[in-house]
């Protein structure tokens, strides 16, 4: 994605922002009126709001209007939204592409060089980019080495064969942290591995599915308050819940699809653990939308942080917004048509 030459360059390659959690504390819906739901005064949801934006591409004017809470939460739920790819940082780029496509599989999709900036960019998945979600890998000239932090749990893929995976992981060099086996508490199988900056990878037994790269484990503080975001912000589904209090944890499965068919967001609350470090190897999560004007102001008014307002990028008008969930966490916003264009 074009976008990357402002959200994943060097010059970013700093600890991601934190901010207070209190914006993102949502009332309960028994407690309170529907004006109330997302912390607004009355005065401001019974009033029409609107925002008119002019696109800089020549004398066409794009207007986004929002009239009520209802309305942006209902378009959120209808936008044409699924996983583009997930951004982050690797200290050679070579050798995780000579591993990702050798050992699990991949296909190097595209590659582009940007030495103005210092960095390059490696797309690699199972499909391609219109229609499957992929890697984005990141290498900033002379780094070598990136914190990855304690929030980012893991990647996800299915595999029909895990044992044989891990075999060929390991006669590349690759580490396996957990061997072949039944997943605590339940019956799929698992098995952990690192790639050579030490993202680990979750390779999960499933039969065929048109999504083999198909979750990112990330660690949250209160497990309740993420779910309502990422539903009523980004427009997700919260697909299962599963709680395993001897090993004192709870999981989340949100998506725009099921888990056996798209990729989804794994977000993990450890009990008692309310903050972590997230390091800055990992970047953030690209998501298509068809009006990423409205995308941003559903995130606002839902307490999220836009941290790049909607609009097109300088030099390709690929229009794209960006903006942190209640832990920190980054998403990207693209427009639907604009990404297409980048990948014809």
């Amino acid at each position: 994605m074009a976008a990357s030459s402002v959200v994943s360059n060097g010059r970013l390659g700093l600890p991601f922002a934190t901010f207070s959690t209190k914006a993102f504390l949502l009332p309960s819906i028994k407690m309170t009126s529907r004006s109330q739901l997302f912390g607004l005064k009355h005065s401001i949801v019974t009033h029409k709001m609107r925002r008119i934006v002019v696109q800089a591409t020549g004398d066409a004017v794009q207007s986004s209007t929002i009239t009520s809470q209802e309305e942006a939460l209902e378009w959120a739920k209808k936008d044409n939204r699924r996983l583009l790819h997930v951004v982050y940082r690797v200290g050679d780029l070579d050798k995780t592409i000579r591993f990702y496509t050798e050992c699990l599989g991949m296909k190097l999709l595209r590659k582009r060089d940007i030495p103005e900036e210092k960095y390059t960019n490696a797309f690699l998945g199972y499909g391609p980019e219109d229609s499957n979600f992929v890697v984005e890998l990141t290498y900033n000239y002379g780094v070598d080495k990136y914190d990855i932090g304690t929030g980012f749990g893991h990647f996800g893929i299915a595999v029909e064969d895990v044992a044989k995976t891990v075999d060929l992981v390991r006669a590349k060099g690759g580490k396996v942290t957990r061997e072949p086996g039944p997943v605590k508490g339940g019956k799929t199988v698992i098995a952990f591995i690192e790639d050579p900056d030490g993202y680990k990878f979750e390779i999960l037994q499933r039969d065929s599915t048109p999504e083999p790269l198909c979750q990112v484990m990330l660690r949250v503080g209160d497990l309740d308050r993420s779910i309502e975001f990422y539903k009523k912000a980004y427009g997700m589904e919260l697909l299962r819940t599963r709680d395993n209090p001897e090993y004192k944890y709870t999981i989340a499965m949100m998506g725009y699809g099921p888990e056996d068919k798209s990729a989804v967001l794994e977000l993990t609350y450890n009990y008692g653990v309310k903050e972590y470090e997230k390091g800055n190897g990992y970047g953030q999560i690209a998501i298509g939308t068809d009006d990423v004007y409205k995308t941003a102001e559903v995130i606002k008014l839902c307490g999220g942080k836009v941290t790049r307002e909607p609009g097109p990028l300088p030099g390709i008008n690929t229009k794209i917004t960006s903006c942190l969930d209640p832990d920190g966490w980054k998403s990207v916003f693209v427009d639907n048509i604009d990404f297409a264009k980048e990948l014809e």
